[in-house]
């Protein structure tokens, strides 16, 4: 039986750049017991939570524009959301059309709130909070 998700492979033109795009972004940092994989230039670097859980691989590859939709979809409280949100102008995201993120661009699904963005190679991700109730009275009418 399956315990959990493990990683996901995704591909960057330079695990480094986006490595320290993921730390400004989401926190992400190199699993340091996996450390040692990034040895090998073809090998993955193992992002993971500060806590130590492992959540993505960066190989490094000619990465080409995503042509699916397959997001990375991270999940949050709904405090840390609101945070995010709120520091959206620090950040320099954009959607998949290019538009700069704002907090305009926040989905209301009706059981979690998710905001959509890029990474600087194209592959897609989503921040996600089940926190529904919660985000609904931090930010009325943003939806």
């Amino acid at each position: 039986m399956i315990e959990d998700i493990d990683h996901i492979h995704i591909e960057v033109r330079d695990r480094d750049a986006a490595a320290d795009w993921y730390n400004r972004v989401l926190g992400l940092v190199q699993h340091a017991e996996l450390a040692v994989w990034a040895d090998d230039p073809m090998g993955p670097m193992i992002l993971g939570t500060p806590s130590g859980k492992p959540l993505l691989s960066l190989f490094a590859r000619d990465a080409k524009t995503c042509t699916r939709d397959a997001t990375v979809a991270f999940r949050t409280s709904g405090i840390q959301f609101c945070k995010f949100v709120r520091s959206l102008g620090t950040k320099a995201l954009t959607n998949r059309n290019g538009e700069t993120l704002t907090a305009e661009h926040v989905r209301d699904h009706d059981l979690s709130w998710s905001l959509y963005f890029v990474d600087p190679d194209g592959n897609r991700i989503e921040l996600t909070t089940y926190d529904y109730g919660f985000v609904r009275d931090q930010f009325r009418g943003i939806e």
